[in-house]
């Protein structure tokens, strides 16, 4: 009996209308297009700017955009499994607005929470389901509004993070295609460098924790950087070497989309040549849990069935790790 392996079968995406340039930022902080350009590889990033819209109305119109494709009712999908740190709300899930919001009433849902890595966290567990044979479509969200958390006033934040959802569809297939490997990892001690001070159960939300500020991301950026180059470069190595594989032999590497420097000590460790990176983060940004299925959905039409991937993250915690896909179409 073939091994059951999870192939992703269908991606979708979406992003906002609104775009926040550099020109934009440059008259609300003390900042320059050419020093974010230089330091990020960011032009521009989308932002949600419709009142009251969440996570939920980024996510739906990509999972929508999959079922359209697929001729999929909604009905058949099992399980809608959404990463974010930026949910609607604390409860309930996102992933369950967003099946309501599709007419998925027949699928369960979760979210899963790992920062940046976020994707490939819940890539893992979708596959897993599927690899189990107890569900045949599984459908795995990325979805941040991170404008929610940003401070605009931070100069050292707010030029990094945008707004966006990407979303794939997970199937069952006996053929040598679909999620071949990952390795995750995490380290806690990484919390001290990027976090949210205060809306968690340690430092509850009050009018002192909102009065201060503590509701926005914090970053230490030298340190974060420094832990994510050698992070996000030596998992994919890793990951290489478990399954004998050598760059040449990697169609594409589809990185995190946080930093071009990050993604470029990425590529050269790994040996691949730059026109094999999936890069779009000069137009969003740094979306989190969004980067890595939101490249696959811009790059869908040049991916042939067969292709070597690398999916490739680092997120706050510290989370991090790097999957082997063989696109599957």
């Amino acid at each position: 009996m073939n091994k059951i392996r999870a192939a992703i079968t269908s991606v979708g995406g979406y992003v906002p209308e609104t775009k926040l340039t550099n020109s934009d930022l440059e008259k609300m902080i003390d900042t320059s297009d050419e020093w974010i350009t230089t330091r990020t590889g960011i032009k521009e990033r989308r932002i949600l700017k419709t009142p009251g819209a969440a996570c939920s109305d980024m996510a739906a119109p990509a999972v929508q955009e999959i079922l359209r494709k697929k001729n999929i009712d909604p009905l058949e999908i099992d399980c809608i499994i959404c990463a974010t740190v930026t949910p609607d709300m604390m409860f309930p899930s996102t992933a369950n607005l967003v099946g309501f919001k599709v007419g998925a009433k027949n699928a369960f849902g979760f979210d899963l929470s790992a920062a940046c890595s976020g994707f490939l966290y819940a890539l893992s567990v979708g596959s897993a389901f599927i690899e189990s044979g107890r569900y045949k479509k599984v459908i795995v969200v990325g979805v941040d509004k991170m404008s929610s958390i940003v401070d605009y006033t931070d100069r050292t934040t707010c030029i990094i993070f945008g707004d966006g959802a990407g979303a794939v569809l997970l199937e069952p297939t006996t053929e040598e295609n679909g999620i071949i490997d990952a390795i995750l990892k995490s380290d806690g001690s990484g919390k001290d460098h990027l976090h949210m001070k205060a809306g968690g159960s340690a430092k509850p939300a009050s009018i002192e924790t909102v009065t201060s500020g503590d509701h926005f991301i914090y970053q230490e950026g030298k340190q974060v950087f420094k832990f994510a180059v050698t992070g996000m470069a030596d998992v994919s190595q890793e990951l290489l070497e478990k399954n004998n594989l050598m760059g040449d032999d990697i169609d594409w590497l589809v990185p995190h989309q946080a930093n071009l420097r990050i993604i470029d000590a990425t590529r050269a460790r790994i040996g691949l040549a730059e026109e094999k990176v999936m890069i779009n983060i000069h137009k969003y940004g740094n979306t989190t849990a969004a980067t890595i299925p939101l490249c696959l959905w811009e790059w869908e039409e040049k991916l042939n069935k067969g292709d070597n991937l690398v999916l490739a993250a680092f997120g706050g915690g510290f989370t991090w790790g790097a999957t082997y896909v063989k696109w599957a179409y």
